[in-house]
């Protein structure tokens, strides 16, 4: 009799320990994602005071990253050769498995640029799909395209968010 209680308390906390081993790698995940959006983000906001004679170009209509019609290969100089790198980041070309797929960046990843209506500030914007549902962030880059029908991240629950804003000081004035 005591050996089938001990049995059953060990079974019990194996289980226990099984499933803190699983929250543990999904916590591991979302720290990963949410560094490599740290990376990406100062990217950008680097490649945006580099060139900051045309900080108005670097604004995004739609967001970069997933899904986007950036080329896979980029040319040329400036903001269009920023952007098409930004992408290819966001769409995780820094890393890639054996098969030759792109896994160096969060999952879903875009990136958006908003002027904030000054001209001389502009707010960047990194974006991706997290694991499980918590609050939807404030930001709007990319607002809808995490929802799934088929799970709990509807309403952008799983969408996470980071954000810089980037200020460019006019260098021509006295």
């Amino acid at each position: 009799m005591e050996v089938l209680v001990t049995t059953a308390i060990l079974a019990v906390g194996l289980l226990g320990l099984a499933g803190l081993q699983a929250r543990l790698q999904l916590s591991e995940l979302e720290s990963y994602q949410r560094v490599q959006a740290l990376i990406l983000l100062e990217d950008m906001a680097n490649r945006l005071s580099a060139n900051r004679a045309n900080a108005a170009l670097y604004v995004t209509a739609f967001p970069l990253g997933a899904d986007d019609d950036q080329p896979s290969s980029c040319v040329g100089a400036g903001q269009s050769y920023d952007a098409c790198q930004w992408s290819s980041a966001l769409k995780g070309a820094s890393e890639q498995s054996s098969s030759s797929a792109n896994v160096g960046a969060m999952i879903g990843a875009r990136g958006c640029i908003e002027d904030l209506g000054t001209g001389e500030q502009f707010m960047i914007t990194v974006v991706w799909q997290g694991l499980t549902p918590v609050a939807a962030p404030a930001s709007h880059c990319a607002s809808g395209m995490y929802d799934s029908d088929n799970s709990k991240c509807i309403n952008d629950l799983c969408r996470r968010a980071m954000s810089t804003v980037i200020r460019i000081a006019d260098l021509a004035s006295p």
